[in-house]
């Protein structure tokens, strides 16, 4: 799999139980979404990712379980995974829509000054953060998308 060719949209985060269950953090727009998405690592093979339930209504975490995954310290190993889609797997955008993998190389600006080039997204739990090339954390909420422009102002 090529990096161009894949989307980030979940991270396993820890064991779930005995059976060897993992808890997935998703990116995506619903946790939902992994009922029916092709989820794809180097850790797996293509196919043996299988979504198991939502860990509670309000949570973006879900339960998964990995083919050849029998045990919790199986799925201990797993720790940290990546999981990745095809990005032409991913639904068509309507105009004025984006994917924040598109935005990352951005300039940021604050108050016609620019601060920075993003890195990656964030989030921790309370709002996607954007992370500048430097390190500096900046809240995304608000933020100002020109895709004509490849830049970005925040508040």
């Amino acid at each position: 799999m090529k990096n161009e060719n894949k989307i980030l949209i979940g991270k396993i985060v820890a064991p779930q139980g005995i059976r060897g269950e993992i808890r997935v953090q998703t990116y995506t727009a619903s946790p939902m979404d992994f009922q029916k998405i092709s989820v794809l690592s180097e850790r797996f093979a293509d196919g043996a990712f299988h979504f198991v339930r939502r860990l509670n209504p309000t949570s973006n975490v879900i339960v998964a379980r990995i083919d050849g995954v029998a045990d919790r310290n199986a799925a201990e190993t797993l720790r940290g995974t990546e999981l990745f889609m095809m990005r032409d797997a991913l639904p068509a955008l309507r105009d004025g829509e984006y994917y924040q993998a598109d935005l990352i190389g951005f300039d940021v600006f604050r108050g016609g000054e620019k601060i920075g080039r993003i890195a990656c997204f964030q989030n921790f739990g309370a709002g996607d953060i954007i992370e500048l090339e430097n390190g500096d954390m900046l809240s995304f909420h608000g933020a100002a998308v020109d895709l004509n422009e490849k830049t970005i102002t925040i508040k």
